[in-house]
């Protein structure tokens, strides 16, 4: 049931990316879809590189953190590793980074431009373990999507 809800919001995702060339547009609009349609989140978004450190892109919630090193927190983790993070209890992570302290687990997953990281997808829900392996799969087959229409 998750895996067909996930293919039905890739073809919403392919259809609303298709000829769209300027990221902070297609973020935007991505970030959005995803806050409509995925139940129990606080944040979604995106942090891209910038040598370094992360910094805060398009995103839908609640105010956040602007800069995150690299290997710091869940995103600065997923971003350094290049490997998406499921986290169930974000407050049992060495290094968690609180920006919204009603957040309790998060998913990272990386964005890829000719082989390197760019970009971390980032998800928080004030539910414990709220993102499961589909969740994580679902996901991740989002990310490669907006990947190849973003960066083809």
């Amino acid at each position: 049931m998750k895996s067909e809800f996930y293919e039905s919001l890739n073809r919403q995702a392919l259809a609303l990316l298709d000829g769209e060339d300027d990221l902070v547009a297609g973020m935007a609009n991505f970030s959005a879809l995803l806050n409509q349609n995925l139940e129990q989140l606080n944040w979604v978004g995106f942090y891209v590189m910038r040598g370094e450190q992360l910094v805060l892109g398009p995103f839908q919630g609640k105010v956040a953190c602007t800069r995150i090193p690299l290997g710091k927190g869940v995103c600065g983790t997923a971003a350094l590793a290049d490997q998406t993070q499921r986290i169930a209890d974000v407050h049992q992570f060495d290094g968690h980074i609180a920006c919204d302290a009603a957040s309790n687990s998060e998913i990272v997953i990386p964005v890829h431009a000719q082989g390197k990281v760019v970009a971390v997808l980032d998800i928080d829900s004030p539910i414990f373990d709220r993102f499961d392996a589909e969740d994580q799969k679902g996901l991740e087959l989002l990310v490669k999507s907006f990947e190849s229409c973003l960066f083809a």
